[in-house]
């Protein structure tokens, strides 16, 4: 009798699926892929964590600019020729000298696609965990302070440690 009752307990719990994301890419259309997937499976009610590094950083940065201290000059030369925040992200392909995010946008407006702020804002908004990899930080010379709130800093250990426990982990 106690083993029927363990065994029905068993068939109700739900086991959560989990995904993880490395988003490496700082390319508008790749990094809106990698939020279009993260939104899907959180709103399947999967666990999803993104993991930023590299040039992926940059669609985590504010749009303004923000004064730091503590930068060395390749630091410096780092954070002005990056592009700050998702709006100013670049196409992987037909960028056409800077127009192409712009009719990627037009085109996502007419066809009702959600932009790019608006799906890191759902994100947000369904617990997606979003880790800024804090080597790559340190390297471009990035600062908490220049990225968006609600993020968590940690290595690639963090990262890996929920990858193990993920049925899907992607590279973008």
């Amino acid at each position: 009798m106690i083993d029927e009752k363990l065994e029905r307990e068993a068939e109700t719990v739900e086991t959560k699926t989990r995904k993880t994301i490395i988003v490496f890419s700082g390319d508008f259309d790749k990094v809106m892929a990698a939020f279009i997937i993260a939104n899907g499976a959180a709103a399947m009610d999967d666990e999803v964590t993104m993991f930023f590094t590299f040039w992926g950083l940059n669609a985590l940065r504010r749009s303004e600019k923000v004064s730091t201290n503590g930068k060395s000059p390749l630091q410096k030369a780092f954070s002005l020729m990056m592009p700050r925040g998702p709006e100013r992200l670049r196409l992987s392909h037909m960028n056409f000298a800077g127009a192409g995010p712009k009719l990627m946008q037009r085109m996502m407006r007419q066809e009702k696609v959600m932009p790019l702020d608006d799906l890191i804002a759902s994100a947000r908004e369904q617990g997606v965990k979003m880790i800024a990899c804090a080597m790559s930080m340190d390297i471009m010379g990035l600062k908490p302070e220049e990225l968006i709130d609600g993020l968590e800093y940690a290595g690639v250990a963090s990262y890996l440690g929920d990858a193990d426990e993920a049925n899907v982990n992607l590279f973008i």
